[in-house]
């Protein structure tokens, strides 16, 4: 990671939702673009393994064990940042909780109460908490949304009523701190094709009788490029809504889905 090269040299950026796919992703091309980066989300392991791969190849990051849906631990998420590093400059937020995969005539009300509970209340929490450092640099935030925004395909009611309701809570954020002069902004990913993804089509596959490579075709064939986007590739759009590269937009969804769907 060389200094001085990077859209992001000398910010600090913070990340709710930390996992294995994305979340890992954008922690790391953060912290190959010159951030420093906090990492926040409930499995602490997992954070402390990310963290030693961006330390490892010359990065700076802090483990932040958190769950949103807590005021204390949103709070010490804020006050931990701030006595490490001083300022904030970027929010990323990718958590969320998926909700029942059924129709909405045969979901649980909780199952769907909980999904938003994370991924809309958890989220405004967490940008609540950041607003008065993120105004004080200028700063910027990116809400990981999803392409089922999009659509209405069977079964996934309970998720589009989730990311749909981050959607408008991110709208209206913009509008509202805009004259803090902090900019938030959305990423709509379709398919990302990671390892739970090549998990799930190897499943698809076995059910079917017919080979990963063949359910990858298939939906990828949807596609105007004819493939699915990699987390890296999600992480750099993510990259650019953070950056002062995108210093003029605000309240914007970016689809990032090799073409699935146009809006």
């Amino acid at each position: 990671m060389s200094a001085g090269a990077g859209l992001l040299d000398g910010k600090v950026v913070v990340v709710s939702g930390v996992g294995p796919g994305l979340g890992r992703s954008i922690c790391h091309r953060a912290a190959a673009e010159g951030a420093r980066v906090v990492l926040a989300a409930r499995t602490e392991s997992r954070l402390n393994e990310v963290a030693a791969e961006i330390d490892a190849a010359g990065g700076t990051s802090l483990v932040v064990p958190t769950d949103i849906t807590d005021d204390t631990g949103v709070d010490n998420l804020v006050a931990t940042t701030l006595a490490e590093f001083g300022r904030v400059d970027v929010l990323v937020n990718n958590a969320f909780a998926l909700p029942s995969m059924k129709p909405l005539g045969r979901t649980d009300f909780d199952q769907i109460t909980n999904s938003i509970e994370v991924t809309v209340v958890g989220t405004l929490r967490v940008i609540k908490s950041f607003t008065d450092p993120l105004a004080e640099s200028d700063g910027s935030i990116v809400n990981i949304n999803s392409m089922v925004i999009r659509h209405s395909e069977p079964r996934y009611g309970s998720y589009k009523i989730a990311k749909s309701a981050l959607l408008a809570m991110s709208q209206t954020l913009a509008s509202e701190l805009g004259e803090r002069g902090v900019r938030i902004n959305s990423v709509a990913p379709g398919y990302i094709w990671d390892d739970q993804l090549k998990w799930y089509f190897g499943e698809v596959a076995k059910k079917y009788g017919i080979t990963p490579e063949q359910v990858y075709e298939q939906t990828a064939s949807k596609s105007d490029l004819k493939r699915l986007p990699e987390p890296d590739e999600i992480a750099d759009a993510v990259m650019f809504l953070a950056s002062p590269m995108a210093r003029a937009i605000t309240g914007h969804t970016l689809d990032v889905n090799c073409g699935e769907y146009h809006d």
